[in-house]
């Protein structure tokens, strides 16, 4: 994800976070400094507020993955099957940063968590780049899709005001695990628009093609964020 898009992606609410902690480049890891300042009364605040954030993430994303698996294989979408599965890891995700912070110590279990979130970006990848690989070589093209297009776009909408709320959030407890969680939400942003894209070409120009090659993207994308959870590097 890179600093340029998601400065574009703070726009619509207010100045970036990251500008206003003095962050001139927009992206930046949690400032654990400051966060060991945050009184304890603010501190469980935050923590209560990432465990909502988290449960609002968990019940959106297992509609999403059901709707757009359903979806996906009644058009034979790669793109879609793509999408539905980056919800189910996001569940996973979520699930492992609730874990986390419903211990009394969530630091202490901050770098499992952060692993949880690599491999569930790695195995997403892997499994969208095979079956976009064989429809690209031949498999059934993908049909059109009223029910993809209309969950792409639904996801472009709520899926940014959870990713932000959360990263705020996250920034202020110093919470890497809670960021890198955001990030995840933050990714079926970009993977609703690039779905949202493809799924309309093949609809109004019949380019079945569009569809494998925008799984390869949600692919790349996902190997990239994998990489960042794994080595802990985060942009706010």
């Amino acid at each position: 994800m890179s600093e340029d898009t998601g400065r574009r992606l703070d726009l619509p609410f207010t100045t970036s976070p990251a500008q206003q902690d003095g962050c001139s480049d927009g992206c930046c890891t949690p400032d654990t400094t400051s966060a060991a300042k945050v009184d304890p009364q603010r501190r469980a605040v935050l923590s209560r507020r990432v465990r909502l954030l988290i449960a609002a993430t968990i019940i959106y994303n297992v509609i999403e993955a059901i709707v757009a698996i359903t979806a996906g294989m009644v058009a034979s979408s790669t793109a879609l099957i793509g999408f539905g599965l980056d919800s189910v890891i996001e569940v996973a995700s979520a699930a492992a940063v609730a874990w986390q912070f419903s211990g009394s110590d969530p630091e202490a279990r901050e770098r499992a968590t952060l692993k949880v979130i690599a491999v569930s970006f790695f195995t997403l990848a892997l499994y969208v780049t095979v079956e976009s690989v064989r429809s690209l070589l031949g498999a059934e093209p993908a049909e059109h899709s009223t029910v993809g297009i209309v969950l792409a776009a639904m996801s472009l909408l709520v899926m940014p005001l959870l990713s932000y709320a959360q990263r705020r959030a996250g920034r202020e407890l110093g919470s890497a695990s809670a960021v890198a969680d955001s990030k995840q939400t933050l990714l079926c942003t970009y993977l609703s628009g690039v779905l949202l894209v493809g799924l309309l070409l093949n609809s109004l120009f019949g380019w079945s093609w569009a569809d494998p090659i925008v799984a390869l993207v949600i692919a790349a994308v996902a190997v990239k964020e994998g990489r960042e959870a794994w080595r802990g590097e985060h942009c706010c």
